[in-house]
């Protein structure tokens, strides 16, 4: 019987092992990210100009007699951390689903979704909550996006939070 052990793998190998599932685990993060927002399907109608969503609900339209209106229910200065009672309505337009993206504009902040539900009175409303971030003042973007039997519509509103960073 042998007394000599296996030999064990040349630290190279190990290091190369250990970069290939890193390498792996990042591009799979990525794929995972762009299908959970999924917005290269999404049919973009511009915001109307001059709208401030810290002063009130803001309106996009979308072609054909349609129209989308966002409103964060925030009146004043919009904070990091601060819940936010987020109000979508449609007209001229058939939801079959409606979700509100928050997106940093200048930084990568990652995917916060909220999807919305459908109330009694005809609009869409549910919650949400902007993370904070190391900047004093972080420029996002409000990225409404209605799925509909005949594809995805979607319009996107900037503004402003404070209360990030020093």
């Amino acid at each position: 019987m042998p007394d000599s052990l296996p030999a064990s793998r040349p630290p190279l190998l190990r290091l190369l092992v250990l970069l290939t599932l890193g390498a792996v685990t990042i591009a799979l993060w990525y794929l995972t990210s762009y299908l959970l927002r999924d917005m290269g399907q999404v049919r973009w109608y511009p915001e109307s100009q001059g709208c401030q969503l810290s002063a009130g609900p803001c309106m996009a339209e979308l072609g054909d007699q349609r129209q989308l209106t966002l409103d964060l229910g925030v009146r004043g200065e919009i904070r990091a951390l601060q819940r936010m009672p987020l109000e979508v309505s449609l007209q001229g337009v058939k939801a079959e689903r409606v979700m509100v993206d928050f997106v940093g504009r200048d930084m990568d902040m990652g995917l916060h979704r909220y999807p919305l539900s459908l109330e009694a009175d005809g609009r869409y409303r549910g919650e949400a909550q902007i993370p904070i971030c190391t900047e004093t003042v972080m420029p996002w973007r409000a990225r409404v996006v209605i799925e509909t039997a005949d594809g995805k519509l979607g319009s996107g509103f900037d503004f402003e939070v404070r209360g990030g960073g020093p």
